[in-house]
Order: C-alpha cells, then structure tokens, then sequence
C-alpha cells in the first residue's frame, strides 16, 4: 500500500502555496534539488511561449515542439540564468531562438531584425458572463483577427504578439528578441498599420453582404405592410 511520505510526494506542486512564489526563487529553489518546482515556471509560461514560437513558425503542432524544446533547455541551461534579465524574458529569448532556428531549417523565416509586429489591442478575451450567442460573436472576431494576424510575415507577427498579445513592455520585447528598442517600436508602427489595413479590407467585402434582404423577408413585409393598409373604396 502506498505510504503516506509516497503520496505527498506525488502530489501535484502546483497549489496556492506555490503561486506566490517568484521566478527567481524558484529558480533558486529548482537549482537547489526542488526539481518539480520547474513544473511551475513551465506552467506560468505555456501560453507565452506558445504564442511567440507559433508566431514565428507559423504551425501549431511545431509551435507546441518549440515550446517543449525550449524548456528542455531552459531546465539543462539553469545555471547559466545570472538574474541580469528577468526570467520570463531570459525564458522566451530561448523560445525564440529555437524557433527561429526551425523556421530558418524550414526556409521560411524572413530576417527578424528587419520588421515589425502586430496588434493585440483588437483581441478580445471572452467573459464567463457573456451569453452563448456573445461568445459566439466573440469567437468569429477572434477567427478574423487571428487570420490577419497570422497573414503577416513572421517578424512582425512575433514582435505583435510579445508587444499586444502578451502586453510585454518595448524594452522587454527588445530584449527578448535580441534587437534594439528603436527597431521594436518601428516594426510594431509597421505592423499595426499592416493589420489595420488587412481588416479594413476584409471589413469592405463583408460589409456587401450586410443586413441582406432576400425575397422572403421582402415578401414578409410586404404582407405585413399591406395588411395595415386599408383597402380602396
């Protein structure tokens, strides 16, 4: 049977007691021999590095072995994280280089230092209130943004995403990508107004099809209209 000291063991780490706890210390900690601690820092992370490497290899599936690569290393090259840069960011510039690497196998990726990034502002985050037909209607603009988000080139999807997506500072995002903060500024100009002017674009064609009238409808008013008219003498 299963001891007690066993099962304590294998509980999961991950609790409010541990939410607390910064990047740095459990950095300290996990170099200390509090290995699962590392399980943390991967959660509080996921998401970010996701997006940045699905930015820059432009596939999901890929996406996901970048984000495990990426933390793999991390976790081999701990020692060497000196504290002079935030984790996070010191966690990410990793996650992009490895992706940048397979992006670069792949001949795909366009020069990271020479564009610019996109725009998070637009993208919503879906409120447990809201009714189904809301959320609905919430999920069709995601799908919209997230196409013209994705119909730019590598570099300014990645500098969007850290930059309005994930709501990293310019300097963060400088550091993270390895460029200067004037180079960051330029491509995120560049790709807000790209993305602007993707969905304007889209906006004009759909808006062709809008508040259609087929010839049922027409037909139903004109009945309605018709039955309130009072007939000729």
């Amino acid at each position: 049977m299963e001891s007690e000291k066993d099962a304590n063991a294998q509980a999961p780490v991950i609790g409010s007691t541990h939410q607390a706890v910064s990047d740095e210390q459990a950095v300290t900690r996990v170099l200390a021999g509090e290995r699962e601690l590392f399980e943390l820092l991967m959660r509080r992370y996921n998401e970010r590095l996701y997006r940045v490497a699905r930015a820059i290899v432009d596939d999901d599936s890929e996406a996901e072995d970048v984000v495990q690569d990426a933390f793999v290393r991390a976790y081999n090259h701990l020692g060497q994280f000196a504290g002079r840069a935030q984790f996070s960011n010191w966690l990410t510039r990793i996650a992009v280089n490895e992706a940048r690497a397979r992006a670069r196998r792949r001949r795909r990726v366009l020069e990271i230092d020479s564009l610019p990034n996109a725009q998070r502002d637009l993208i919503l985050k879906q409120s447990s209130e809201r009714d189904p037909e809301q959320r609905a209607v919430d999920q069709d603009l995601r799908t919209v943004l997230e196409a013209a988000i994705g119909s730019l080139s590598a570099p300014y999807r990645v500098v969007l995403v850290l930059r309005d997506v994930e709501g990293l500072s310019t300097a963060a995002t400088a550091e993270c990508l390895g460029v200067k903060v004037s180079a960051v500024k330029t491509r995120l100009h560049r790709a807000r107004a790209m993305l602007r002017r993707r969905l304007v674009e889209q906006a004009r064609a759909a808006c062709r099809g809008t508040f259609d009238f087929p010839a049922s409808r027409c037909d139903r008013v004109v009945a309605a209209a018709l039955a309130r008219i009072p007939p000729a003498h």
